[in-house]
């Protein structure tokens, strides 16, 4: 995933070079949310899935190397209660475990339907965020 949200873009970008505010600080905490549809990930304009038992997770990366960081551990999602979460297309990384601002997204390497019950989980290593 190496999609940058404008408002990423924006924060680095005045941070780096010196301008604006220069008020981005890293969040504490980074939670990763899932969606199902999406007409323009820039400005954050998708459907997170909101089914029963749904909730952003949190994340951990680890330090970049070569330009792209990783998930440093799993991130586990909670089984899908009744009627389960529909087809999961992709996801996001945000500052907050709701609202807040998503920084980067990207779409899954195949979409997975997730049923009731099923538990949705990203292995350690491949969530992985590049600036490129």
């Amino acid at each position: 995933m190496s999609n940058a949200t404008n408002y990423a873009e924006d924060e680095i970008l005045d941070h780096v070079l010196g301008k604006g505010t220069r008020d981005f600080t890293s969040p504490a905490n980074l939670y990763v949310g899932l969606y199902t549809a999406i007409s323009d990930g820039e400005t954050q304009s998708w459907t997170e899935v909101s089914g029963t038992g749904y909730t952003r997770k949190a994340v951990t990366f680890g330090a970049a190397s070569g330009g792209t960081a990783s998930n440093s551990a799993d991130v586990e999602f909670d089984a899908a209660g009744a009627g389960g979460w529909g087809t999961v297309i992709g996801l996001f990384v945000s500052d907050a475990s709701s609202a807040g601002n998503a920084l980067f997204f990207g779409s899954l390497s195949a979409s997975r339907a997730v049923d009731e019950a099923d538990i949705f989980t990203i292995v350690a290593g491949n969530l992985s965020i590049s600036l490129a």
